[in-house]
């Protein structure tokens, strides 16, 4: 479901509009574009509450916002790579999964 703007302030409490246009024009937040003007699914929501928190209840500056965001974002890229790489894994003959986790296990010994 695709909200707009007045939709997204009813559902996410303790947001004005004027912040929420902010940081769609900062970045923060990446709505679809159409007729109507931003278009925001449930991700948007998610990311829209949890600017809302680092700005509100952490009171994290202006500046430091979009740094936290994007490591956030690489960590959730990363584990979207690693489940994919579990996922291709999974998907190997039985031999050679075996041989896989005791070439990663042999590496984790040596990192420490």
């Amino acid at each position: 479901m695709m909200l707009g703007e007045r939709d997204v302030l009813t559902r996410v409490r303790r947001v004005r509009l004027q912040e929420l246009r902010f940081w769609v024009q900062e970045g923060w937040v990446r709505p679809a574009e159409s007729d109507n003007g931003p278009s925001f699914d449930e991700l948007d929501l998610a990311r829209i509450r949890l600017v809302r928190d680092l700005r509100k209840d952490l009171s994290l500056p202006t500046d430091t916002v979009p740094v936290i965001l994007s490591l956030l974002d690489q960590v959730h890229g990363l584990r979207r790579e690693l489940r994919s790489l579990a996922d291709a894994v999974d998907a190997q003959p039985e031999e050679t999964r075996q041989a896989i986790v005791a070439a990663y296990r042999k590496g984790m010994t040596q990192q420490k």
